[in-house]
């Protein structure tokens, strides 16, 4: 529906429809003209609004038209929006609206005015060397901290508008002579396609965009820094940044890259190596060492050396659980421990050190609840889980998934089920990249920087299996 040319009518038209109190409607003297501006209160910077619009258009005497008007608000920012609903959409989504006495199309003016909160370190994210900016919940700055990192007119950022109600920016980042096309054109189109409510988190999107909507293991990656996000793009990936969240996401994904930290590439590649392999020790040992402790226990004590086999049978005596049942219960009290202490205010979480500690670990191996072997074993289980802080999820399933078969078939299951895992994820693919490259399918020029990592001057090629444009990222002398 077109605008009526009485601003009269367009007033009580706009006030039907927009009934909530924060929207306000100010009516002013355009010289001999009636104009009325609507802007939502708390979004809008109403000094700016009062400089840059009402003040110099108080005493314009000449032409009204939208496109001149346009020429005279000191703004670059002003369009033209041509009917009622458009112009019902452009002040939901925060802009400020210009209608004149005797108009039949509106200005359209953007002076958002957000409070954020500062650029600082992310929790997760934190580094010892390396840039320390993390993003933040506010759309613009988020895409600025981007476009101060990537100077070229090949970085490409396209807008989508995702959300019923909550009308949502999202942003698709990509090197346009990098990125694989077919991979944006599924990305955009994913996008576009998302009939919802609203999307308060980038996590929305992740979930919406997969192909495998239960698959058991993540199927994009994230991150909360820009320089991980600009590595990340730079290889050929897509970046997704939701207006709101402070975390980005990037497809394709490969499992590897949680075995990788922003922090190796800033130091000594012989001690990023020794990280690595810490990391995915670490995770072997998370997922197995309490299902192998107790499918030894029950089914194969002969693997036990003799020595340590004595102190499991000194310790368990007296033990009124099976040691499936004693490894499960004592698995159930970490994880709500864990659990407790995400969700309680940071000044008792102390406490509940104390008590999770102390109390409830002594006195449970002094009452002959557990053993001591088992509260070590899962201890050592839940320490080795958070080294790689990406995978806690995907692993925590998993680690109570083994020790159930442990428990009931022992360590012929454990290989069986290890099989199952390992099939699964040779065919576990995301917009035609697998998740177990570039090792599932081989490609040797990938390995450069997987779970072991070369010096980076002779990483010469971008990862193929991310089917990039530009396959060389470095060249020197010799190529």
């Amino acid at each position: 529906m077109t605008l009526y040319k009485s601003l009269t009518k367009n007033l009580e038209v706009i006030k039907k429809r927009l009934t909530s109190q924060d929207v306000v409607f100010f009516e002013f003297k355009m010289g001999k003209k009636d104009a009325l501006l609507i802007y939502i209160d708390p979004v809008t910077d109403k000094e700016v609004l009062g400089r840059l619009v009402v003040e110099p258009l108080s005493n314009y005497k000449g032409k009204t038209d939208a496109d001149t008007i346009c020429k005279r608000v000191f703004s670059p920012q002003a369009t033209t929006s041509p009917d009622v609903d458009s112009v019902i959409n452009d002040i939901e989504l925060g802009a400020s609206i210009l209608i004149i006495d005797g108009e039949t199309t509106a200005v359209k003016i953007d002076l958002l005015k957000y409070t954020t909160r500062a650029i600082s370190e992310p929790p997760t994210s934190a580094v010892v060397k390396g840039p320390r900016e993390g993003f933040t919940e506010c759309f613009k700055t988020n895409l600025g901290l981007m476009r101060r990192r990537i100077k070229s007119e090949s970085f490409v950022i396209k807008k989508i508008t995702v959300g019923k109600y909550s009308k949502t920016d999202v942003a698709v980042l990509y090197l346009s002579d990098v990125a694989d096309d077919t991979i944006v054109k599924k990305v955009v189109e994913r996008i576009s396609k998302i009939d919802i409510d609203g999307v308060c988190d980038s996590s929305y999107i992740s979930k919406c965009i997969v192909e495998h909507k239960v698959s058991l293991v993540k199927q994009v990656g994230n991150t909360e820094k820009p320089d991980i996000l600009m590595a990340k793009l730079l290889e050929g990936r897509v970046g997704i940044i939701v207006d709101g969240s402070p975390i980005a996401v990037t497809v394709p994904y490969l499992l590897v890259e949680d075995f990788q930290s922003s922090e190796d590439y800033f130091q000594n590649h012989y001690r990023a190596n020794m990280q690595r392999v810490l990391r995915l020790i670490s995770i072997i040992l998370a997922l197995s060492l309490p299902s192998i402790f107790v499918a030894a226990q029950l089914f194969h004590l002969q693997i036990i050396p003799i020595n340590f086999l004595l102190t499991i049978v000194n310790s368990i005596k007296g033990i009124p659980l099976s040691p499936s049942f004693e490894m499960l219960f004592t698995l159930l009290i970490f994880e709500i421990l864990n659990e407790a202490s995400v969700r309680m205010p940071k000044y008792v979480g102390m406490a509940l050190s104390v008590v999770g500690a102390l109390v409830l670990g002594d006195t449970a191996v002094r009452a002959g609840i557990v053993s001591t072997p088992t509260i070590m074993i899962m201890a050592l289980s839940g320490i080795c889980l958070y080294v790689t802080p990406e995978l806690v999820d995907t692993m925590s399933f998993l680690r109570l998934l083994y020790l159930v078969v442990a428990g009931a078939v022992g360590g012929y299951g454990l290989v069986l089920l290890t099989c199952f895992l390992l099939i699964y994820l040779v065919s576990l693919e995301n917009f035609d990249v697998p998740i177990l490259a570039p090792f599932a399918p081989m490609k040797k020029s990938d390995l450069k920087d997987t779970l072991l990592m070369a010096n980076l001057s002779t990483t010469k090629l971008r990862p193929l299996s991310l089917k990039p444009k530009n396959k060389v990222r470095i060249k020197n002398d010799e190529s």
